[in-house]
């Protein structure tokens, strides 16, 4: 199954620059507008709901190609590309993670400071870590040892709880680095 997602800072703005279909997805019996995903490609779309006609899991089947464009606000702070660079490549003041009131306004993190504190990571890999055991199904890793967390974390999970992909987990580590260092940026 194909899983692409693009971060982007206004989500709005980039679909109204494209030629796209909303893709459609079942809710509870009904067909609805999926979140974030869409086709820049020819489907066949509902003349009255503007959405595509094959729900979105039979369309991949079939060979459709969905993109999930996402709004991620950390990257309306940053002025270009290599501003970007410079956020993800600057080590952050990872101690901020560990104040209740500054976790609690960063992407991904708002109301789990409890496991930074805990945690208190100094890497991107082990807050890459963090944001996986934020996810039910790796969240019996909080508290033990960092070799303990590395050696069981991105193993697949047999349960059918949910749980972060390596990749995932990395990019949305970057995001939150890039955040913290933006912050920090607009105090000095």
């Amino acid at each position: 199954m194909t899983d692409i997602d693009i971060d982007v800072p206004c989500r709005d703005t980039v679909l109204a620059a494209f030629k796209h279909v909303p893709a459609a997805m079942q809710h509870k019996g009904r067909t609805k507008k999926h979140a974030s995903g869409v086709y820049f490609h020819k489907v066949p779309v509902d003349p009255f709901t503007g959405l595509c006609t094959v729900e979105y899991k039979q369309a991949e089947e079939i060979g459709f190609f969905k993109l999930d464009i996402l709004n991620v606000h950390v990257y309306q702070g940053v002025k270009d590309e290599a501003h970007l660079i410079q956020l993800m490549n600057q080590t952050p003041t990872w101690e901020l993670l560990e104040h209740k009131e500054f976790c609690d306004g960063l992407f991904q993190l708002h109301g789990h400071h409890s496991v930074c504190a805990i945690m208190k990571p100094k890497t991107v890999e082990q807050l890459a870590a963090v944001l996986a055991m934020i996810r039910p199904a790796k969240r019996y890793l909080i508290g033990k040892s960092w070799d303990t967390v590395f050696s069981e974390v991105w193993n697949p999970v047999a349960t059918g709880e949910y749980s972060w992909k390596k990749s995932h987990a990395f990019s949305y580590a970057f995001a939150v680095m890039v955040q913290i260092n933006l912050i920090c940026e607009g105090l000095v």
